[in-house]
């Protein structure tokens, strides 16, 4: 028995859910259980009789906590998909000791599309967040699916730029602990845009600082590739990076100033062999050949603000002598985020000069 689901009967998924759910159960036992006794219900049984041997230490969930996760998940509209069943993510499904269950809300159509998983601070910058987004609406509109964690800062942006075509948000929790709270409003455009959200932990599990490296692997499993824009050296985004290598998924990062922390960790990849990226045409490019993308150039571009009007207007403001961001936002008459948005598109372009006090200035 090689654990594949198939059509199963609802006795049948529901024991091997069980299984799933049951303390000492893997994914490397949840396997050898199904091998050894040919079906969820068979084993099931076998433990309830208080069988012995190499599976002796497993403690079998309760029938009533299924039952209560069953409709826990009937209420929220959501479903539990089983490693093997059609709904489960192809890419997570062929590593290595996937979960055994995952619970799932929204379209899992998008789990058969080609995927990127961007990951960063959440104490991100606005040039950070404005990357994120550029990068993220351009490969959108390629049809790549963006995969995050749905925490706070790069997270965010790179969900809600990836909202328009589909974007996978993974839970550390159950899905019915939305962390953080503040981001309730964005996990329910994914679900009605769509994208879907996704978690291996059973309902009602609070999410603890135990599950965020567990709910990192499964952003990299479900992606052919992760992209790094900002991140401390020591931070869950460089632990996903990890994973990601681990898998054999190709890693991105966005180079930043060496006087940023949270350009430490993107900077440190790139050294370690990261794929460095200015631009979307670096990502698509370093895909191809594990993904086919609608309309991807071969060109590369730094232009990422499409059509660079503010860019334009802050160029005719900046000279050589270096001058203060919030002065170029007073005489602009932009918003501060384009303002940053702007400034990042110029840099891109070779054409601006940060400064050690945080002013900018035209290259000489």
């Amino acid at each position: 028995m090689d654990g594949a689901a198939g059509a199963l009967s609802d006795t049948e998924r529901f024991a091997r859910l069980r299984l799933a759910r049951s303390r000492q159960v893997g994914p490397s036992t949840y396997v050898a259980l199904l091998a050894r006794y040919g079906t969820g219900i068979a084993a099931v049984d076998a433990l309830a009789a208080g069988m012995t041997g190499r599976f002796s230490r497993v403690v079998l969930s309760p029938q009533a906590a299924i039952e209560q996760e069953l409709e826990r998940a009937h209420r929220l509209g959501a479903r539990l998909v089983l490693l093997g069943e059609d709904a489960y993510p192809p890419l997570l499904a062929a590593l290595s000791g996937p979960p055994p269950a995952l619970a799932l809300m929204g379209d899992p159509a998008v789990f058969r599309r080609p995927a990127l998983a961007v990951v960063g601070s959440r104490n991100a910058s606005l040039a950070g967040t404005a990357i994120t987004r550029a990068l993220c609406e351009n490969l959108a509109r390629c049809g790549m699916v963006i995969v995050s964690g749905l925490a706070r800062g790069i997270d965010t942006a790179a969900h809600e730029a990836g909202l328009a075509t589909g974007t996978v948000g993974v839970f550390a929790g159950g899905l019915d602990r939305p962390y953080p709270p503040e981001n309730k409003g964005l996990m329910r455009r994914i679900v009605d845009r769509a994208g879907c959200l996704v978690s291996e932990m059973p309902f009602g599990r609070e999410p603890r600082a135990v599950d965020f490296p567990r709910r990192n692997r499964l952003v990299a499993g479900l992606s052919h590739g992760l992209l790094v824009v900002e991140a401390a050296l020591r931070s869950g985004s460089l632990i996903s990076a990890a994973s990601a290598a681990q898998i054999g998924r190709r890693v991105f990062a966005v180079p930043g100033s060496p006087l940023d922390a949270r350009a430490a960790g993107p900077n440190q990849l790139i050294r370690n062999g990261a794929i460095l990226v200015t631009s979307a045409d670096d990502i698509k490019t370093g895909l191809r050949g594990a993904v086919s993308l609608a309309g991807a150039s071969s060109q590369p571009s730094l232009a990422l603000f499409g059509g660079g009007e503010d860019a334009d207007i802050l160029g005719s403001l900046l000279g050589v002598a270096p001058v203060s961001i919030d002065d170029l936002v007073a005489q602009s008459g932009c918003a501060a985020p384009r303002v940053q948005e702007a400034l990042l598109e110029l840099e891109l372009a070779g054409r601006l000069e940060r400064h050690y006090d945080g002013r900018v200035s035209l290259c000489g």
